[in-house]
């Protein structure tokens, strides 16, 4: 079998040793450095180039280097291939890890204090007591954020497109429901999966629904955002704050508003980091499943995106 590694943006020299040393019978090459594509039947993909994908006349599994599968053009691959994406457990736990710690430091105050710090400002104040927690995408990091939250106090309502049943989180599916939750939410957390569908979700409409002391964090995807629309609820105190990990166009341009808002704290796309000895042995299991025959893991439902 050989399998080839087409993502782009990174060095994938310790990805492809991992996988090499996990899979010592198979042929593991790099677009666009390999040859024989006509044997290419699995693909480890991020951002792959839409020229590749017609070369690969056998190809019968993808696999998304990550947590998503959107960096996937599905309209580029036949549907006969399977596409699989990875479920990381420590990914959800750094990400459950990030939300928690970013929903605490809004609630205390903490960049507040840190600009005062700079203009030696001595102005202490009572933390907010806001504790609920709205959060949009209830998949397998969604669930571990919500758990993490309700563990330390806070009260989560969930929005997924179908109800699931976790131990102390208001599971809603309506969009009647979302409408009703909005206008209670101290904190709005995005995770949902990017699909046609979720992509501009939050928008002018949507951050009219919240309070005024809301904060929106978002470790999603940077196109859930309209960005003008929430420059345009920070500057007009629509709402209080945003911390944001994803961006539309990554690494954030220089120029970007965003770099110098007062009301946004940035981190560069670091919630949580794929560990490559985890993705890779993920990986080699679907790859010998693929050859043994057997149903892979972690396969994404193609018309929906996730």
């Amino acid at each position: 079998m050989h399998v080839l590694v087409a993502i782009s943006g990174r060095d994938c020299s310790k990805i492809i040793a991992a996988l090499a040393a996990k899979l010592p019978d198979i042929t593991i090459s790099q677009w666009p450095d390999c040859e024989n594509l006509t044997d290419v039947e699995f693909v480890i993909a991020w951002l792959a180039p839409a020229q590749m994908w017609p070369q690969l006349p056998n190809l019968k599994a993808v696999s998304s280097f990550g947590a998503g599968v959107d960096s996937i053009d599905m309209n580029l691959i036949p549907d006969s291939v399977a596409v699989t994406r990875i479920v990381d457990d420590n990914l959800a736990e750094d990400m459950a890890e990030y939300v928690l710690t970013h929903t605490l430091a809004h609630k205390l105050r903490l960049k507040e204090y840190f600009i005062k710090q700079q203009n030696q400002l001595w102005q202490p104040k009572r933390a907010f007591k806001h504790q609920h927690v709205a959060m949009l995408g209830f998949g397998e990091l969604g669930q571990r954020c919500a758990q993490r939250l309700v563990a330390n106090n806070f009260s989560v309502t969930a929005f997924s497109q179908s109800p699931k049943d976790i131990a102390g989180v208001n599971s809603i599916h309506q969009r009647s429901d979302l409408a009703k939750a909005l206008p209670r939410a101290d904190y709005l957390v995005c995770l949902l999966p990017l699909t046609a569908q979720t992509k501009g979700f939050i928008n002018r409409d949507l951050l009219a629904q919240l309070p005024p002391h809301a904060v929106v964090i978002n470790v999603a995807r940077g196109q859930h955002v309209v960005e003008e629309d929430l420059l345009w609820a920070l500057d007009n105190q629509v709402i209080r704050a945003a911390t944001l990990d994803v961006f539309e166009d990554e690494p954030l341009a220089a120029e970007h508003p965003f770099w110098h808002h007062p009301a946004i704290t940035i981190t560069p796309h670091c919630a949580a980091l794929s560990d490559v000895d985890s993705v890779t042995q993920q990986i080699a299991e679907n790859v010998q499943r693929l050859q043994t025959g057997n149903k892979l893991i972690n396969k994404v439902d193609r018309t929906k995106g996730y």
